[in-house]
């Protein structure tokens, strides 16, 4: 990957205007590392926005990682980048509906991401699917390009880093070293760490305890090792932020009966985006590309048409072609 890091440090070096855009429903790892990258350029006087498809406003957990104001609504993006750069993306799809801007690119459209389902989309990949998070690959572009780390760099690295390894219970030697040499800016783990993690509204015991009352579990599933699913339906997620909602995963995962555990989340009347954990014994990025998604071997994740039942059916179904 040396090579194609080059290859993005001299675009980028060369650059007077560059769009970041980051996937729907976006987290501290692709936010982070676009926000990483365009302060970097910004910085250095290059025109820079950062946007992503869905949902409409920012997510408010993530709004403290915007130190130069680069994020843009996705109504600003122009049909035709100059150079773009999509980050932590693994497809067309999981851009929504800004995935035309890589079509109509006029320049390079650089890819830098952690996912091995990745479909090599843009014309420089910059894609490594063994590092824990997108935010690294960042990290070393940034080195390529002789940035300085400071503490609003780092803490957009931070943050992604934090959360993409579930608060570096999935992290190796090289991460935490990397950690410590983030925090050696002086970013502040604690400060960054519980608006994206450990805080909630209280709206959220409330949403949380009506979906955790219909959660099911399938102990015959996934070939016998189990299969808990909760549903988060429109009426449930009045009221609270996408933060609550996607983090009632971490919660259902933690059922010790289950190695698989599904959130169905409501997008709109009858359109489904579904969120796919394994302790260890299976694969759910390749469940979750028979039905049309991807991702990670213990994270992953696809999006469903129907009700809810035919979601878990098809999901149980795709279980079954998979090998445990």
């Amino acid at each position: 990957m040396s090579t194609t890091i080059a290859e993005a440090a001299r675009l980028l070096a060369d650059a007077r205007d560059v769009t970041l855009l980051a996937h729907i429903n976006p987290d501290a790892d692709t936010l982070g590392s676009a926000l990483a990258v365009g302060l970097a350029l910004h910085r250095r006087g290059v025109r820079v926005r950062v946007a992503f498809g869905d949902p409409e406003v920012v997510p408010e957990s993530l709004r403290a990682l915007d130190t130069a104001g680069l994020l843009v609504h996705r109504s600003e993006v122009p049909p035709d980048p100059e150079l773009l750069v999509v980050l932590d993306t693994a497809s067309l799809q999981r851009l929504g509906p800004l995935a035309d801007r890589v079509a109509g690119a006029r320049g390079p459209v650089i890819v830098l991401d952690h996912h091995v389902s990745n479909t090599r989309y843009g014309t420089v990949h910059c894609v490594d699917e063994h590092a824990e998070a997108t935010v690294l690959i960042v990290l070393k572009l940034l080195d390529e390009m002789d940035v300085e780390l400071d503490e609003p760099l780092a803490r957009c690295i931070y943050a992604g880093l934090v959360t993409d390894t579930g608060g570096f219970r999935n992290a190796g030697p090289a991460a935490h070293l990397t950690a410590a040499r983030l925090l050696e800016t002086g970013v502040d783990a604690y400060q960054v760490t519980r608006p994206l993690m450990d805080a909630h509204p209280f709206a959220y015991l409330g949403m949380l305890s009506r979906v955790l009352a219909r959660a099911e579990l399938d102990r015959g599933a996934a070939h016998g090792l189990g299969l808990v699913h909760a549903v988060v339906g429109l009426d449930d997620a009045q009221g609270v932020r996408s933060e609550e909602v996607e983090s009632v995963i971490d919660v259902v995962r933690s059922t010790s009966e289950a190695e698989v555990a599904a959130v169905l989340k409501e997008l709109r009347p009858g359109h489904w985006s579904v969120s796919l954990r394994a302790v260890g014994r299976v694969d759910v990025r390749r469940v979750a590309q028979v039905l049309g998604g991807g991702g990670h071997r213990l994270a992953a994740g696809f999006t469903f048409e129907g009700a809810p039942a035919e979601v878990v059916a098809a999901l149980k179904g795709a279980l079954e072609q998979v090998e445990s």
